[in-house]
Parts: C-alpha cells; structure tokens; sequence
C-alpha cells in the first residue's frame, strides 16, 4: 500500500451540518475561545505556532485543535508534513452571522 492509500483524510463537517450548541460547548473551554481570538487575525497557523503563543504543550494544543476541528470551527490544511490551522469563518458566518464578532470582541 502506498503512503497517499495509508494516509487518513482530514475530516470537516458540512456547513449545513455545523450546529451552534456544539460550537458553543467547544467554545466553553476557555482555552479553545483563546485559539479563536489568535486565529481571527486570518493567518494559518501550524499547532507548534498556536502552542507557543498559547503557552501549551504541543499535545494539549494538538486536543484543542481537533476538538474545534471536529466541531466545525476550524480547518485544518495539509501542507507537506504540517497542517495548517485557520478558522472557518466564512461558513461560520454563513451559517451564524455575527458569531465571530461576538467571540473575538475584546472586553
């Protein structure tokens, strides 16, 4: 079996399929609003990046991130051996208009 048969595909909700208590239960983690906050800025990140200014563990990073993943906040991109994280907000808008204003304004 080759590499590009082995290698598991990334998995990301439909927009149609995103649902908001989930996101807002992902988003009770105060850490996980944190990411949020970092990636509204638009740049793509790898998790060795989000980690750092997060002041985390890679692995406790690399949880956060498959949890918002999986719950339709953020995507993740492959790019060589990396992965690139950024936030879903066009279809986080599409889907819940406002949202991210509400979750990245600073109080």
């Amino acid at each position: 079996m080759s590499v590009a048969t082995t290698r598991e595909k990334i998995h990301h909700p439909a927009t149609e399929s995103l649902d908001l208590a989930t996101i807002m239960r992902t988003l009770g983690d105060p850490a996980r609003l944190d990411i949020v906050r970092l990636l509204a800025d638009g740049r793509p990140r790898m998790c060795s990046e989000i980690s750092g200014e997060m002041g985390q563990p890679n692995s406790t990073c690399s949880y956060h991130l498959r949890l918002m993943r999986e719950a339709g906040i953020t995507r993740a991109r492959a790019e060589g051996t990396h992965r690139l994280i950024s936030l879903r907000d066009e279809d986080l808008e599409s889907r819940f208009p406002g949202l991210l204003e509400v979750l990245t304004a600073r109080l």
